[in-house]
């Protein structure tokens, strides 16, 4: 039996090749010339992921799930949907001896969630990555059933009412079926974040190099430090998410406004098509960001560049999307013009600008050091090796996300409630209709479809008071003479 376990691939167009190819190499060319073609004639994006079983076979029937059902989702939803199937189908085989997603149980179930949870031996998951992975198997075994695959759904139901506040009393509201696999533990409360002086010691020594007492670390070979301090310092201070900053082209960045112009932050716009959940929004970049960034542009990204080019990366292929005028973001698909804008992060990669030497290179802002798009996968990595730096504190992408958030509200909360508290009655109505709530201020920027989940934000900030006002009780106040008439606490409430 292998024991490589299910496999997750991704199409793709254009596969390298050796420059000195064998025979074997030649026949096994033979046998898939033309399979770019043909992927193109299907319909078959790039980046479309599809699972192969340990013996190596394709289920067409299991991969009509990506190609059609999935079609239509954002590429890393279809990504983690695939790495969660693989996970289950791989309990299966190896630990149930089920070797077709077909024949899965519901005790199979059962024995899978103690293995993720509760197993001394397991891998003991987080509440919130165990709901996705039920979710996740759920879906995809309501679809199965639904194209009549299987018979029975592993994943156990149980009856939920929707809650409406427009109505009252037992079972009048929207009663459907959701998985009774899940943790029920509600929505996570915990929000990972770092105040501005913990971020800028974590980038300065994981990222830039210092050491604990934030000087030059004279052994630091991390040669792209000022891409990587520029790409954390536009996602803690603009609250992009790593998806979207990562596929952002040239024609997304904003301008340096002219000096003297007193402008503190340039607005550009998030096209809806790389934006999760076509969250299409302003971003406003603050201006000694954009500065640090196109610096970046200026020195680090051309260097990469120059490498690029001396090795024919950028030569135009049958798959290149081209920008003939970069006054105009435009590329030719299928003999009609479409807008940079209108890209996704799949397609961003394939696009090419024309340079004023009459040769080509990348539209994307952010690249490695070959000269080639920088992936998600490769942004990790980075925050990876910069937390194995030595610094005490931990920083990922989305903590980023997080810190951006929590700052950003509490600023805006202070000076709303500063506002309010100088106005009338009437003053305050006008205030607030004109200037709004800046709870949805901040989910409008993170790109939010609902509050309730940029409320998480709102706990944060709870917390932080309650700290603070503990921080003030006096350790003697629990000693019987910190509750006399002239104790803390009676004094506490005069002056309050």
């Amino acid at each position: 039996m292998s024991i490589t376990g299910w496999r997750v691939h991704f199409t793709r167009r254009e596969r390298p090749w050796p420059r000195e190819a064998t025979a074997f190499m030649r026949e096994f060319s033979t046998l898939f010339a033309g399979i770019d073609q043909r992927l193109d004639e299907l319909g078959v994006p790039e980046g479309q992921p599809f699972l192969l079983s340990p013996e190596g076979e394709y289920d067409v029937a299991l991969n009509r799930y990506f190609s059609v059902w999935l079609a239509s989702s954002p590429w890393n939803t279809q990504a983690a949907h695939a790495r969660d199937l693989r996970t289950f189908f791989d309990f299966l085989w190896f630990a149930r001896g089920v070797h077709s997603w077909r024949g899965a149980t519901v005790d199979d179930r059962a024995a899978y969630e103690w293995w993720r949870r509760r197993d001394e031996c397991g891998p003991r998951v987080e509440d919130t990555s165990w709901d996705r992975e039920v979710s996740t198997v759920n879906q995809f075994y309501l679809w199965a059933i639904e194209q009549d695959l299987v018979r029975a759904n592993p994943i156990r139901q149980r009856v939920a009412t929707a809650w409406s506040p427009w109505t009252r009393g037992p079972g009048r509201g929207e009663v459907r079926q959701v998985p009774a696999e899940a943790s029920h533990t509600g929505p996570r409360q915990e929000v990972k974040w770092l105040p501005p002086a913990s971020y800028r010691q974590w980038r300065n020594v994981g990222l830039c190099g210092f050491d604990a007492g934030e000087l030059p670390r004279s052994g630091f070979r991390g040669r792209w430090a000022a891409r990587n301090a520029a790409y954390a310092d536009s996602m803690v201070r603009t609250g992009l998410r790593l998806c979207e900053q990562s596929v952002l082209t040239v024609f997304e960045l904003p301008e340096i406004p002219p000096p003297g112009s007193g402008i503190v932050n340039a607005r550009t716009v998030l096209p809806q098509a790389i934006a999760k959940g076509s969250s299409g929004r302003a971003v406003y970049w603050p201006v000694s960001v954009l500065r640090d960034v196109r610096d970046y542009m200026e020195w680090d990204r051309r260097e990469m560049l120059d490498y690029g080019r001396t090795r024919g990366f950028y030569t135009p292929t049958r798959r290149s999307l081209l920008v003939e005028d970069p006054s105009r973001p435009a590329v030719r698909m299928a003999g009609r013009w479409v807008p940079i804008a209108r890209l996704d992060g799949v397609e961003r990669r394939r696009v090419l600008v024309a340079t004023t030497d009459g040769g080509w290179e990348p539209a994307m802002v952010w690249l490695n050091q070959w000269g080639l798009p920088m992936s998600v996968s490769g942004w990790k990595q980075v925050f990876a090796d910069g937390n194995a730096r030595g610094v005490r504190l931990r920083a990922t992408p989305h903590m980023l996300r997080h810190s951006y958030a929590v700052i950003t509200l509490e600023l805006l909360w202070r000076g709303h409630l500063q506002a309010l508290s100088e106005m009338n009655e009437r003053q305050r109505l006008t205030y607030q209709r004109v200037f709004g709530d800046p709870l949805n201020w901040v989910r409008i920027r993170l790109g939010h479809r609902s509050a309730t989940t940029t409320a998480i934000y709102l706990h944060t900030l709870q917390e932080l008071e309650m700290r603070t006002r503990l921080e003030l009780v006096p350790e003697g106040a629990w000693e019987p003479a910190g509750f006399s008439e002239e104790g803390w606490l009676e004094r506490s409430a005069v002056a309050g």
